[in-house]
Protein backbone atom coordinates (compact mmCIF):
# COMPACT_ATOMS: atom_id res chain seq x y z
CA UNK A 1 0.00 0.00 0.00
CA UNK A 2 1.11 3.45 -0.41
CA UNK A 3 1.75 5.72 2.13
CA UNK A 4 -1.13 6.88 4.43
CA UNK A 5 -1.80 9.07 7.42
CA UNK A 6 -0.88 12.64 7.87
CA UNK A 7 2.71 11.83 9.70
CA UNK A 8 4.10 9.35 7.26
CA UNK A 9 4.52 10.71 4.06
CA UNK A 10 5.61 13.98 5.96
CA UNK A 11 8.22 12.04 7.71
CA UNK A 12 9.34 9.86 4.47
CA UNK A 13 9.68 13.25 2.77
CA UNK A 14 12.06 14.66 5.25
CA UNK A 15 14.54 11.46 5.12
CA UNK A 16 14.40 11.57 1.17
CA UNK A 17 15.47 15.43 1.32
CA UNK A 18 17.99 14.43 3.22
CA UNK A 19 19.58 11.90 1.27
CA UNK A 20 19.17 14.31 -1.89
CA UNK A 21 20.87 17.43 -0.16
CA UNK A 22 23.17 15.63 1.62
CA UNK A 23 22.44 17.35 4.88
CA UNK A 24 21.76 14.95 7.80
CA UNK A 25 21.62 17.38 10.59
CA UNK A 26 18.40 20.15 9.69
CA UNK A 27 15.15 17.98 8.70
CA UNK A 28 13.34 20.22 6.11
CA UNK A 29 9.63 19.31 5.40
CA UNK A 30 9.33 20.72 1.64
CA UNK A 31 12.12 23.21 1.77
CA UNK A 32 11.05 24.36 4.95
CA UNK A 33 13.15 23.59 8.48
CA UNK A 34 10.66 20.85 10.39
CA UNK A 35 11.69 20.46 14.28
CA UNK A 36 8.59 18.21 15.36
CA UNK A 37 11.42 15.20 16.26
CA UNK A 38 14.47 14.27 16.45
CA UNK A 39 16.52 12.77 13.09
CA UNK A 40 16.35 8.71 13.89
CA UNK A 41 13.74 8.14 11.98
CA UNK A 42 14.63 10.69 9.17
CA UNK A 43 18.03 9.34 8.92
CA UNK A 44 16.55 5.56 8.37
CA UNK A 45 14.52 6.75 5.65
CA UNK A 46 17.54 8.68 4.32
CA UNK A 47 19.76 5.42 4.38
CA UNK A 48 16.64 3.40 2.45
CA UNK A 49 16.75 6.10 -0.53
CA UNK A 50 20.70 6.55 -0.63
CA UNK A 51 20.62 2.58 -1.12
CA UNK A 52 18.33 3.02 -3.95
CA UNK A 53 14.92 1.74 -2.67
CA UNK A 54 11.76 3.53 -4.03
CA UNK A 55 9.55 6.17 -2.67
CA UNK A 56 7.60 2.96 -0.57
CA UNK A 57 10.06 0.47 0.60
CA UNK A 58 13.02 3.39 1.71
CA UNK A 59 11.06 4.81 4.46
CA UNK A 60 9.38 1.51 5.61
CA UNK A 61 12.24 -1.48 4.52
CA UNK A 62 14.39 0.10 7.58
CA UNK A 63 11.96 0.05 9.65
CA UNK A 64 10.43 -3.03 9.07
CA UNK A 65 13.74 -4.43 9.50
CA UNK A 66 14.45 -2.79 12.90
CA UNK A 67 11.24 -4.59 14.02
CA UNK A 68 12.84 -8.09 12.75
CA UNK A 69 16.20 -7.27 14.53
CA UNK A 70 14.30 -6.39 18.21
CA UNK A 71 12.15 -9.26 18.00
CA UNK A 72 15.62 -11.35 17.50
CA UNK A 73 17.11 -9.39 20.73
CA UNK A 74 14.25 -9.76 22.13
CA UNK A 75 13.70 -13.60 22.35
CA UNK A 76 17.83 -13.94 23.26
CA UNK A 77 17.80 -11.39 25.71
CA UNK A 78 14.91 -12.89 27.74
CA UNK A 79 16.25 -16.66 27.15
CA UNK A 80 18.92 -15.93 29.10
CA UNK A 81 16.79 -13.84 31.77
CA UNK A 82 13.58 -16.08 32.07
CA UNK A 83 14.38 -19.38 29.95
CA UNK A 84 13.39 -20.54 26.38
CA UNK A 85 9.90 -21.21 27.03
CA UNK A 86 9.20 -17.17 27.85
CA UNK A 87 10.76 -16.13 25.59
CA UNK A 88 9.64 -18.45 23.38
CA UNK A 89 6.12 -17.37 24.30
CA UNK A 90 6.47 -13.42 24.60
CA UNK A 91 8.63 -13.10 21.26
CA UNK A 92 5.24 -15.04 19.71
CA UNK A 93 3.18 -12.88 20.98
CA UNK A 94 4.98 -9.71 20.39
CA UNK A 95 5.35 -10.65 16.86
CA UNK A 96 1.46 -11.25 16.44
CA UNK A 97 0.14 -8.71 17.78
CA UNK A 98 -1.90 -5.79 15.79
CA UNK A 99 -0.11 -2.90 17.38
CA UNK A 100 3.24 -4.33 16.91
CA UNK A 101 2.31 -5.60 13.21
CA UNK A 102 0.86 -2.53 12.08
CA UNK A 103 3.76 -0.22 13.20
CA UNK A 104 6.13 -2.54 11.57
CA UNK A 105 4.48 -1.60 8.30
CA UNK A 106 4.51 2.07 8.67
CA UNK A 107 7.50 4.73 8.61
CA UNK A 108 6.66 6.65 11.85
CA UNK A 109 8.84 7.06 15.29
CA UNK A 110 6.66 4.92 17.64
CA UNK A 111 8.57 1.64 16.39
CA UNK A 112 12.09 2.81 17.27
CA UNK A 113 11.42 4.31 19.89
CA UNK A 114 9.34 0.86 21.27
CA UNK A 115 12.23 -1.49 20.08
CA UNK A 116 15.39 0.88 21.62
CA UNK A 117 13.44 1.68 24.63
CA UNK A 118 12.58 -1.59 25.40
CA UNK A 119 16.48 -3.01 24.23
CA UNK A 120 17.50 -0.38 26.95
CA UNK A 121 15.44 -2.12 29.79
CA UNK A 122 15.95 -5.63 28.83
CA UNK A 123 19.81 -4.73 29.28
CA UNK A 124 18.96 -3.26 32.29
CA UNK A 125 17.68 -6.22 34.06
CA UNK A 126 20.97 -8.08 34.87
CA UNK A 127 21.80 -4.44 36.90
CA UNK A 128 18.56 -4.60 38.69
CA UNK A 129 18.26 -8.11 39.70
CA UNK A 130 22.25 -9.21 39.85
CA UNK A 131 24.10 -6.11 40.41
CA UNK A 132 25.36 -6.84 37.10
CA UNK A 133 26.83 -3.30 35.44
CA UNK A 134 28.30 -4.80 32.54
CA UNK A 135 25.51 -4.00 30.40
CA UNK A 136 24.88 -0.65 31.35
CA UNK A 137 26.62 0.95 28.86
CA UNK A 138 24.69 -0.67 25.92
CA UNK A 139 21.19 0.47 27.81
CA UNK A 140 22.65 3.89 27.67
CA UNK A 141 23.29 3.88 24.48
CA UNK A 142 19.85 2.54 23.49
CA UNK A 143 18.30 4.90 25.73
CA UNK A 144 20.30 7.34 23.85
CA UNK A 145 18.99 6.03 20.94
CA UNK A 146 15.50 6.14 21.64
CA UNK A 147 15.44 9.73 22.72
CA UNK A 148 16.49 10.52 19.02
CA UNK A 149 13.36 8.59 17.97
CA UNK A 150 11.29 10.72 20.18
CA UNK A 151 12.73 13.57 22.18
CA UNK A 152 11.74 13.49 25.72
CA UNK A 153 9.57 10.45 25.81
CA UNK A 154 11.83 7.30 26.42
CA UNK A 155 13.01 9.74 29.27
CA UNK A 156 9.62 9.40 30.77
CA UNK A 157 8.86 5.96 30.61
CA UNK A 158 12.77 4.64 31.82
CA UNK A 159 11.85 6.39 35.61
CA UNK A 160 10.98 3.12 36.66
CA UNK A 161 13.95 1.34 36.09
CA UNK A 162 15.73 4.09 38.38
CA UNK A 163 13.52 3.84 40.77
CA UNK A 164 13.42 0.20 41.40
CA UNK A 165 17.49 0.59 41.33
CA UNK A 166 17.30 3.84 43.46
CA UNK A 167 20.08 2.87 45.72
CA UNK A 168 22.80 1.77 42.73
CA UNK A 169 22.07 5.06 41.17
CA UNK A 170 25.53 5.78 40.49
CA UNK A 171 26.18 3.19 38.58
CA UNK A 172 24.36 4.96 35.96
CA UNK A 173 26.80 7.79 36.73
CA UNK A 174 29.86 6.10 35.30
CA UNK A 175 31.92 7.31 32.61
CA UNK A 176 31.11 4.79 30.29
CA UNK A 177 27.30 4.67 30.44
CA UNK A 178 27.27 8.32 30.39
CA UNK A 179 29.52 8.55 27.87
CA UNK A 180 27.34 6.08 25.78
CA UNK A 181 24.10 7.82 26.03
CA UNK A 182 25.95 11.52 25.35
CA UNK A 183 27.73 9.62 21.62
CA UNK A 184 24.25 8.52 20.86
CA UNK A 185 21.74 11.09 21.91
CA UNK A 186 23.56 14.58 22.15
CA UNK A 187 25.62 14.96 18.97
CA UNK A 188 22.73 15.64 16.30
CA UNK A 189 20.67 18.37 19.11
CA UNK A 190 24.21 20.40 19.43
CA UNK A 191 24.14 20.60 15.77
CA UNK A 192 20.71 21.37 14.79
CA UNK A 193 20.91 24.31 17.66
CA UNK A 194 23.85 25.23 16.88
CA UNK A 195 22.82 25.85 12.69
CA UNK A 196 19.55 26.64 13.25
CA UNK A 197 19.53 28.02 16.80
CA UNK A 198 16.68 28.89 19.72
CA UNK A 199 13.77 27.50 17.40
CA UNK A 200 15.13 23.87 17.33
CA UNK A 201 14.69 23.42 21.64
CA UNK A 202 11.55 25.36 21.45
CA UNK A 203 9.68 22.89 19.33
CA UNK A 204 11.35 19.76 20.23
CA UNK A 205 10.52 20.57 24.02
CA UNK A 206 8.47 23.04 24.30
CA UNK A 207 5.68 22.72 21.77
CA UNK A 208 6.28 19.28 20.94
CA UNK A 209 7.02 17.71 24.36
CA UNK A 210 5.14 19.66 27.06
CA UNK A 211 2.61 21.38 24.56
CA UNK A 212 1.60 17.77 23.77
CA UNK A 213 1.18 16.51 27.40
CA UNK A 214 -1.34 20.04 28.00
CA UNK A 215 -2.09 21.61 24.82
CA UNK A 216 -5.21 21.13 22.67
CA UNK A 217 -3.72 22.71 19.17
CA UNK A 218 -2.11 19.31 18.55
CA UNK A 219 -5.60 17.99 17.15
CA UNK A 220 -5.04 14.87 18.87
CA UNK A 221 -7.47 15.48 21.98
CA UNK A 222 -9.37 12.24 22.86
CA UNK A 223 -10.69 11.34 26.62
CA UNK A 224 -9.28 9.62 29.29
CA UNK A 225 -9.88 6.08 28.97
CA UNK A 226 -9.35 6.44 24.99
CA UNK A 227 -6.21 4.21 25.91
CA UNK A 228 -8.08 1.21 27.46
CA UNK A 229 -9.57 -0.20 24.52
CA UNK A 230 -6.82 1.04 22.49
CA UNK A 231 -4.50 -1.43 24.70
CA UNK A 232 -6.85 -4.27 23.67
CA UNK A 233 -6.63 -3.43 19.77
CA UNK A 234 -2.39 -3.14 19.73
CA UNK A 235 -2.89 -6.60 21.59
CA UNK A 236 -5.07 -8.26 20.05
CA UNK A 237 -5.65 -11.10 19.77
CA UNK A 238 -3.45 -12.05 23.05
CA UNK A 239 -5.22 -9.17 25.49
CA UNK A 240 -7.59 -11.97 27.07
CA UNK A 241 -3.68 -13.37 28.60
CA UNK A 242 -3.55 -10.13 30.20
CA UNK A 243 -5.23 -11.93 33.26
CA UNK A 244 -2.99 -14.69 33.35
CA UNK A 245 -0.39 -13.42 35.53
CA UNK A 246 -3.32 -13.40 37.75
CA UNK A 247 -4.30 -16.27 38.32
CA UNK A 248 -0.83 -18.13 37.65
CA UNK A 249 0.77 -20.19 40.65
CA UNK A 250 4.29 -18.88 41.44
CA UNK A 251 3.75 -15.78 40.13
CA UNK A 252 2.72 -13.63 43.09
CA UNK A 253 4.81 -15.82 44.89
CA UNK A 254 8.05 -14.43 44.25
CA UNK A 255 8.09 -10.78 45.23
CA UNK A 256 12.01 -10.95 45.36
CA UNK A 257 11.89 -11.17 41.51
CA UNK A 258 12.41 -7.39 40.92
CA UNK A 259 12.34 -7.87 37.19
CA UNK A 260 8.79 -8.83 37.20
CA UNK A 261 7.97 -6.18 39.48
CA UNK A 262 9.96 -3.57 36.81
CA UNK A 263 8.07 -4.55 34.06
CA UNK A 264 4.73 -3.97 36.01
CA UNK A 265 6.10 -0.93 37.02
CA UNK A 266 6.32 0.11 33.59
CA UNK A 267 3.71 -0.87 31.70
CA UNK A 268 1.33 0.60 34.52
CA UNK A 269 3.76 4.48 35.23
CA UNK A 270 3.54 4.23 31.03
CA UNK A 271 -0.25 3.62 30.55
CA UNK A 272 -1.03 6.29 33.57
CA UNK A 273 1.39 8.80 31.87
CA UNK A 274 -0.19 8.66 28.17
CA UNK A 275 -3.40 8.67 29.81
CA UNK A 276 -2.95 11.71 31.91
CA UNK A 277 -1.16 13.66 28.33
CA UNK A 278 -4.56 15.45 26.48
CA UNK A 279 -3.01 14.55 23.19
CA UNK A 280 -3.20 10.70 21.92
CA UNK A 281 -2.63 8.20 19.25
CA UNK A 282 -2.80 5.00 19.54
CA UNK A 283 0.88 4.11 18.95
CA UNK A 284 1.85 5.97 22.05
CA UNK A 285 1.21 2.36 23.55
CA UNK A 286 3.61 0.82 21.59
CA UNK A 287 6.67 0.66 23.96
CA UNK A 288 4.40 -0.90 26.52
CA UNK A 289 3.70 -3.90 24.54
CA UNK A 290 6.83 -5.52 24.99
CA UNK A 291 6.42 -5.53 28.61
CA UNK A 292 3.28 -7.02 29.25
CA UNK A 293 4.09 -9.72 26.43
CA UNK A 294 6.61 -10.83 28.64
CA UNK A 295 4.30 -10.37 32.04
CA UNK A 296 2.14 -12.51 30.09
CA UNK A 297 4.77 -15.37 28.64
CA UNK A 298 5.27 -15.67 32.30
CA UNK A 299 2.21 -16.14 33.55
CA UNK A 300 1.52 -18.78 31.18
CA UNK A 301 4.76 -20.82 32.08
CA UNK A 302 3.39 -20.39 35.67
CA UNK A 303 0.04 -21.44 35.48
CA UNK A 304 -1.79 -25.20 35.67
CA UNK A 305 -3.20 -25.36 32.32
CA UNK A 306 -1.21 -23.12 30.08
CA UNK A 307 -3.04 -24.40 26.85
CA UNK A 308 -6.28 -23.29 27.52
CA UNK A 309 -5.23 -19.88 27.35
CA UNK A 310 -5.01 -20.56 23.46
CA UNK A 311 -8.78 -20.61 23.41
CA UNK A 312 -9.57 -16.97 23.73
CA UNK A 313 -6.82 -15.54 21.17
CA UNK A 314 -8.20 -17.78 18.63
CA UNK A 315 -11.51 -17.29 19.20
CA UNK A 316 -10.72 -13.27 18.24
CA UNK A 317 -8.34 -14.85 15.35
CA UNK A 318 -11.69 -15.52 13.80
CA UNK A 319 -12.88 -11.73 13.46
CA UNK A 320 -10.06 -11.14 11.17
CA UNK A 321 -12.14 -11.92 8.14
CA UNK A 322 -14.93 -8.93 9.81
CA UNK A 323 -12.08 -6.84 10.61
CA UNK A 324 -10.89 -6.78 6.81
CA UNK A 325 -14.11 -5.80 5.50
CA UNK A 326 -14.26 -2.83 7.91
CA UNK A 327 -10.90 -1.84 8.14
CA UNK A 328 -10.00 0.35 5.14
CA UNK A 329 -12.99 2.80 6.13
CA UNK A 330 -12.01 2.86 9.43
CA UNK A 331 -8.59 4.16 8.52
CA UNK A 332 -10.25 6.50 5.45
CA UNK A 333 -12.68 8.07 7.66
CA UNK A 334 -12.67 7.16 11.35
CA UNK A 335 -14.25 4.45 13.11
CA UNK A 336 -17.38 6.53 13.78
CA UNK A 337 -18.42 6.83 10.12
CA UNK A 338 -17.90 3.22 9.84
CA UNK A 339 -20.73 1.05 9.04
CA UNK A 340 -20.12 -2.01 11.15
CA UNK A 341 -22.23 -5.18 10.58
CA UNK A 342 -21.98 -6.42 14.08
CA UNK A 343 -23.63 -9.71 12.81
CA UNK A 344 -21.18 -10.97 10.86
CA UNK A 345 -19.01 -10.26 13.14
CA UNK A 346 -20.49 -12.44 15.63
CA UNK A 347 -20.27 -15.37 13.28
CA UNK A 348 -16.90 -14.88 12.33
CA UNK A 349 -16.30 -15.26 16.59
CA UNK A 350 -18.51 -18.26 16.80
CA UNK A 351 -16.50 -19.73 14.18
CA UNK A 352 -12.94 -19.09 15.49
CA UNK A 353 -14.61 -20.03 19.43
CA UNK A 354 -15.53 -23.36 17.73
CA UNK A 355 -11.77 -23.83 16.60
CA UNK A 356 -10.35 -23.27 19.72
CA UNK A 357 -12.30 -25.37 21.34
CA UNK A 358 -11.05 -28.33 19.16
CA UNK A 359 -7.61 -27.23 19.53
CA UNK A 360 -8.05 -27.86 23.21
CA UNK A 361 -10.49 -30.81 23.08
CA UNK A 362 -7.31 -33.59 22.82
CA UNK A 363 -5.33 -33.16 26.14
CA UNK A 364 -1.95 -35.05 24.79
CA UNK A 365 -1.95 -32.52 21.84
CA UNK A 366 -3.28 -29.04 23.52
CA UNK A 367 -0.43 -29.76 26.31
CA UNK A 368 2.47 -29.90 23.81
CA UNK A 369 0.98 -27.93 20.94
CA UNK A 370 -1.85 -25.59 21.76
CA UNK A 371 -0.29 -22.40 21.97
CA UNK A 372 2.17 -23.01 18.89
CA UNK A 373 -0.86 -23.40 17.08
CA UNK A 374 -2.51 -20.36 18.53
CA UNK A 375 0.90 -18.32 17.44
CA UNK A 376 0.53 -20.31 13.89
CA UNK A 377 -2.70 -19.73 13.34
CA UNK A 378 -2.25 -15.66 14.44
CA UNK A 379 0.73 -15.18 11.99
CA UNK A 380 -1.07 -17.20 9.08
CA UNK A 381 -4.48 -14.81 9.49
CA UNK A 382 -2.17 -11.45 9.67
CA UNK A 383 -0.72 -12.50 6.84
CA UNK A 384 -3.97 -13.11 5.08
CA UNK A 385 -5.16 -9.83 6.48
CA UNK A 386 -2.14 -7.95 4.82
CA UNK A 387 -2.62 -9.71 0.88
CA UNK A 388 -6.29 -9.61 1.27
CA UNK A 389 -6.71 -5.53 3.47
CA UNK A 390 -3.45 -3.54 2.17
CA UNK A 391 -4.32 -3.36 -1.48
CA UNK A 392 -7.92 -1.86 -0.11
CA UNK A 393 -6.41 0.78 2.03
CA UNK A 394 -3.96 1.84 -1.00
CA UNK A 395 -7.53 2.60 -2.41
CA UNK A 396 -9.07 4.41 0.43
CA UNK A 397 -6.63 6.34 2.18
CA UNK A 398 -3.22 6.31 0.25
CA UNK A 399 -2.57 9.01 -2.45
CA UNK A 400 -0.27 6.86 -4.24
CA UNK A 401 -3.35 5.46 -6.28
CA UNK A 402 -4.64 9.06 -7.53
CA UNK A 403 -0.60 10.02 -8.12
CA UNK A 404 0.17 7.02 -10.75
CA UNK A 405 -3.10 7.57 -12.41
CA UNK A 406 -3.27 11.00 -13.24
CA UNK A 407 0.00 12.51 -11.75
CA UNK A 408 -2.41 15.56 -10.71
CA UNK A 409 -0.79 18.98 -10.74
CA UNK A 410 -3.13 20.51 -8.30
CA UNK A 411 -4.59 19.51 -4.72
CA UNK A 412 -8.23 18.76 -4.80
CA UNK A 413 -10.21 18.71 -1.51
CA UNK A 414 -9.17 15.76 0.33
CA UNK A 415 -7.93 14.57 3.75
CA UNK A 416 -4.84 15.73 5.36
CA UNK A 417 -3.28 12.26 4.98
CA UNK A 418 -3.99 11.99 0.84
CA UNK A 419 -3.21 15.56 0.57
CA UNK A 420 0.00 15.06 2.19
CA UNK A 421 0.50 12.07 0.52
CA UNK A 422 -0.41 13.87 -3.06
CA UNK A 423 2.76 16.31 -1.80
CA UNK A 424 5.17 13.23 -1.58
CA UNK A 425 4.50 11.54 -3.71
CA UNK A 426 4.45 14.68 -6.33
CA UNK A 427 8.05 15.66 -4.63
CA UNK A 428 6.49 19.09 -3.64
CA UNK A 429 3.45 20.79 -2.42
CA UNK A 430 0.63 21.11 -4.55
CA UNK A 431 -1.84 24.72 -5.17
CA UNK A 432 -5.39 23.61 -4.25
CA UNK A 433 -7.20 22.78 -7.12
CA UNK A 434 -9.94 25.35 -8.74
CA UNK A 435 -13.64 25.07 -8.09
CA UNK A 436 -16.70 25.81 -9.82
CA UNK A 437 -18.79 27.73 -7.99
CA UNK A 438 -22.54 26.40 -9.74
CA UNK A 439 -24.43 29.81 -8.53
CA UNK A 440 -21.93 32.32 -10.19
CA UNK A 441 -20.53 30.30 -12.64
CA UNK A 442 -16.79 31.25 -12.11
CA UNK A 443 -13.64 29.87 -11.28
CA UNK A 444 -13.29 30.82 -7.13
CA UNK A 445 -9.79 29.60 -4.84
Amino acid sequence: MGLVTPDEPRYAAIGRAMALSGDWITPRLWGQPWFEKPALLYWMTASGFRLGLNADLAPRLPVALLSLAFLAFFWWRLRIEWGARVASYAGAMLATSAGWLAYSHVAVTDLPLAAFFSAAVLLSMPWLARQDRALLPAAAACLGLANMAKQLVPLVLFLPVLAFGWRRLRDWLRPAPLAAFAVCALPWYILCTLRNGSEVPRVLFVEQAFSRFSSSSLQHVQPWWFYFPMLLLLLYPWFPLLVSPLFARRFTGSPGDSRIRLLAGIAIFGFAFFSASLNKLPGYLLPLLPALCILMAIGLTRSERPWLAAIAPVTLLGALPFLSGIAPNVLAHGLRLAKIPWREGALWLIAGGIVGAILVAFPSFARRYAFGTAAALAGIGFLWFQIATFPEFDVAASARPVWLARHPQCAPKVTRGVLYGLYYYSERPLPPCPVLDPDTIRVVR
